[in-house]
């Protein structure tokens, strides 16, 4: 499949025209809100409008070089935070970075703590697994009407991209989990008491509302993806219910921590992937 796409700018010069070709393709993508965007790491950003098959992305793309590697930036909320997430237009915003030539994505993301007792707010989760409890209510396959796809899916994160982010994370001297599982909700509710008591049950670590079907739709597109989970809350089966404004809070305060390391990981990731993500759909095919 080619990931082609429509790219539309605001009014260029011609030095910036030449600034951006000589960025694409662009070699690593970051999602996540507009809090994440640290405008002073990207060099010369220019916002560039993608057009896909699938409708618009959440957002203009940011596109520059930070840490001396082409970089795209994308609120995956749109800037404002005006997108729920089932709202979210994923396979759009995941075709947009791969059209543009990014081969790894890092995803920040705020979520909900399973497991008080382990894993406490402000720390990070470098997850291992998803839970997928979506329903089926979003888009997560770019073959539809065509080729037939199973898509090797056992580990749905990057491993190289895990070990940069729990390296980096230490280096940083941040509380890291090296590993986790992410319960992915469809939203915009939060769990009931029930559902958040049974996940914890489990023995699972985070729940949040955005990793599927990002993961497995970068994996269609042979992008290496890495969720890196910020607890915010203990959802509801804690002392206190979550609430919006809840998440809110603790988000600002950690903020900046967020931004550190997923920009310090930049650097770190090697050019050339050591991983299979990028050649998952070998023998995928039907």
């Amino acid at each position: 499949m080619a990931f082609e796409a429509t790219l539309a700018c605001a009014p260029l010069d011609r030095s910036q025209k030449e600034e951006l070709d000589a960025l694409l393709p662009v070699e690593i993508g970051l999602f996540g809100g507009s809090g994440n965007y640290d405008s002073e790491a990207i060099k010369n950003p220019i916002e560039v409008k993608v057009f896909t098959p699938f409708g618009a992305p959440s957002d203009h793309f940011i596109v520059g070089k930070a840490k001396g590697r082409a970089f795209a930036f994308l609120a995956r909320h749109q800037r404002g935070h005006t997108i729920p997430p089932h709202a979210i237009n994923y396979r759009a915003n995941i075709w947009g970075m791969k059209s543009l030539g990014v081969k790894r994505i890092i995803s920040p993301a705020a979520c909900g703590s399973l497991q008080p007792d382990r894993v406490k707010l402000g720390e990070f989760v470098i997850a291992d697994q998803i839970f997928d409890r979506t329903f089926g209510q979003r888009k997560d396959t770019f073959f539809e009407g065509g080729p037939i796809v199973h898509l090797p899916f056992g580990e749905p994160f990057c491993p190289e991209l895990r070990q940069v982010a729990v390296d980096t994370a230490g280096k940083l001297e941040y509380k890291v989990h090296e590993k986790g599982t992410y319960v992915c909700i469809n939203g915009p509710r939060f769990s009931t008491s029930a559902e958040s008591m049974f996940f914890h049950n489990q023995g699972w670590e985070v729940i949040g509302m955005t990793a599927y079907p990002e993961a497995a739709l970068a994996r269609e597109a042979g992008i290496c993806f890495v969720n890196i989970s910020m607890p915010t809350d203990y959802d509801v089966h804690g002392d206190e219910h979550v609430t919006h404004e809840m998440v809110m809070q603790t988000m600002a305060k950690n903020i900046e921590r967020v931004k550190k390391l997923t920009f310090a990981m930049i650097e770190k990731i090697p050019e050339k992937a050591g991983c299979t993500c990028q050649t998952a759909l070998k023998g995928g095919l039907f």
